[in-house]
């Protein structure tokens, strides 16, 4: 006869993979608030931001120049913020690049 499966101890185990994957994504994400500059910018204008970017994500158009913006930065090669696709736009965080215009940390994520 085979040994029964401990059910209880590999949900335990999956429980314990999610909560790592959950932290390393929240830790990369700090990371990447810092490495684009947004860092320098108060809880509440980063929340802000964030918030347009979510309601102009339903703009296909937007998301490739995000996307594109993205790209660029991740191989080094990006532009000065507010020379994106969406520089005329008031907002500044659906162009993807000028929330990155300060190089200092002050730890805000």
């Amino acid at each position: 006869m085979r040994k029964p499966r401990d059910y209880d101890s590999e949900l335990k185990a999956l429980s314990d993979k999610a909560r790592q994957l959950k932290a390393r994504k929240q830790g990369q994400l700090g990371e990447l608030v810092a490495a684009t500059g947004a860092d320098t910018l108060t809880a509440q204008e980063l929340a802000g931001a964030l918030l347009d970017i979510v309601i102009a994500a339903a703009s296909p158009a937007r998301k490739e120049a995000w996307h594109k913006a993205g790209v660029a930065f991740f191989s080094g090669t990006r532009t000065k913020p507010g020379n994106g696709p969406h520089s005329d736009n008031s907002s500044a965080a659906p162009d993807g690049g000028s929330a990155a215009s300060g190089a200092s940390q002050t730890g805000a994520a």
